[in-house]
């Protein structure tokens, strides 16, 4: 099993290059300000660029070099720090501390004036892929969300990777131990998680920087606006890596980016660029890097502005014919999941895949 990465006293990199990372701020401020630090505290990074120079890695040992699905062995499993995160733990605990009533380890939540901000920043896993646990507290941060008084719900992602979908290095670790207890606590905590998008009654936007594979692509057809990185890609390899769909990909994509490509997506794969994206549906616009985190801002602050009440009247209008056609494809979708990691031959698939990957050189 792949080793994990040392900690040096900082969580998720060097504090010393927090001057090269990209801060979610108001557009009539420099590029690396927000408008949202607290005086005395350091500034939040919220989304990051990609390096296509450094292969993004994910929990077993996978290289992701734009968008490729090659593995390698777990000792080029070692991420870049330097490039990849720049989050100090430090400020982390700053950032709760100032916010009692959100207090979590792998995500972090913000209240802004009008909307709650919540970034996904696992110290727990690699680029911020899910867990069961990590998974209930984004759920849990949605409950909050909905019950105060912000009028929407921005999510966004700290270091270079938006989100690689499910732990598989977990997966691995808890399936091998326990089959049948383990894989319906996994499939159970996967079904709340979608049914907490679904359920939730305020809009979502998403600003995502980089990449977002599996559960973490599929989701973003449940939110209801989805802004890019020119440097964002989306990759649902399920059946590659010998998983069934989930996140209700199984019924959204093939609605959005019709029958022919969410195959080729699902079944291959395939790769989408921020810009194919954005022209088949998935993404509402594509900003260029350097900008995309004021452009980000300024239009949600600009939708905070209007009335809590339209805001979520006017998404109940868009979405409530197709809350329960969701519910049910989320129902069954985890149930296949359920049944796939009960069964030895499906496990014995998945197990041989990813060791087969893990020490390919």
């Amino acid at each position: 099993m792949p080793l994990k990465k040392p900690h040096n006293g900082l969580q998720n990199g060097d504090g010393s290059h927090e001057k090269d990372s990209r801060h979610f701020g108001n557009g009539s401020q420099q590029q690396n300000m927000d408008l949202n630090d607290h005086e005395g505290e350091q500034n939040l990074p919220s989304v990051l660029e990609v390096s296509n120079d450094s292969p993004v890695v994910n929990g077993i040992g996978t290289s992701l070099a734009n968008g490729s699905l090659n593995l390698h062995s777990t000792v080029k499993r070692k991420l870049d720090g330097e490039k990849d995160y720049v989050f100090d733990k430090r400020l982390r605990y700053s950032v709760r501390q100032n916010e009692s009533n959100c207090r979590f380890r792998d995500i972090v939540v913000r209240k802004e004036d009008g909307f709650t901000h919540i970034l996904l920043s696992s110290q727990t896993s690699d680029n911020n892929a899910l867990t069961p646990e990590i998974m209930k507290e984004v759920r849990r941060a949605l409950c909050n969300a909905s019950a105060d008084d912000s009028k929407l719900l921005l999510l966004s992602a700290v270091g270079s990777v938006f989100c690689s979908g499910l732990d598989y290095s977990y997966l691995i670790g808890r399936l091998s131990n326990d089959r049948r207890k383990e894989s319906t606590r996994i499939a159970e905590a996967i079904r709340d998680f979608v049914k907490a998008f679904i359920q939730f009654k305020k809009p979502i936007v998403v600003a995502i920087n980089g990449p977002a594979l599996g559960l973490g692509a599929s989701i973003l057809p449940l939110c209801d606006i989805v802004w890019a990185s020119e440097k964002a890609w989306f990759q649902t390899p399920y059946a590659t890596i010998r998983l069934t769909p989930a996140g209700c990909s199984s019924y959204t994509f093939p609605q959005i980016l019709g029958v022919a490509l969410a195959n080729e997506m699902l079944f291959c794969g395939r790769k989408l660029t921020a810009q194919e994206a954005c022209s088949r549906g998935l993404v509402s616009q594509v900003f260029w890097p350097t900008t995309f985190s004021q452009e980000v801002m300024l239009r949600v602050k600009e939708m905070a502005s209007c009335s809590a009440v339209v805001l979520e009247e006017s998404k109940c209008l868009v979405r409530s014919f197709l809350k329960s056609g969701l519910e049910d494809v989320n129902e069954k979708e985890c149930q296949m999941l359920k049944q796939l990691w009960s069964s030895s031959k499906g496990l014995d698939s998945l197990f041989s895949y990813l060791q087969d990957k893990i020490y390919e050189v």
